[in-house]
């Protein structure tokens, strides 16, 4: 199932207006979370029309996260992405992307699409952000 990804940097304020704006072209939110990390946040968004959504929201500057990307919240500290790739390569699961799309003091928000997005979640599943981790 394929998310919208959308790190922020001034958290007040932004929810309302990327809802109002899905909301004036008639896009229905299935499935939203938000999270602050530092001073910077994520809203993760599953849509009833995905690619107009993320149109509009690319449109009005948003930088979005596609593809069913697992978003992780790991620890800022040397290593950490290491233990993730490992798991997963001992898992024999691929990645084929994975980008850190935001930085704040002891956090680190990291999106990954891995060739076995369910493999991977359940691997995963504690790093998650909505899966019971940190």
């Amino acid at each position: 199932m394929n998310e919208i990804i959308i790190p922020v940097k001034e958290p007040p304020g932004t929810l309302a207006a990327v809802s109002e704006s899905l909301a004036r072209a008639r896009i229905n939110i299935e499935f939203i979370e938000a999270r602050v990390v530092g001073e910077s946040g994520i809203i993760v968004l599953r849509v009833d029309r995905y690619d107009a959504a993320l149109r509009i929201l690319r449109d009005a500057g948003y930088r979005a996260v596609t593809e069913d990307a697992l978003v992780l919240d790991l620890e800022n500290r040397p290593g950490a992405l290491a233990e993730v790739a490992r798991r997963l390569a001992d898992a024999r699961i691929g990645i084929r992307s994975l980008r850190i799309v935001e930085r704040a003091g002891e956090r680190s928000l990291v999106a990954l699409v891995a060739d076995d997005p369910d493999a991977a979640r359940r691997i995963l599943e504690a790093e998650r952000v909505g899966g019971g981790g940190t």
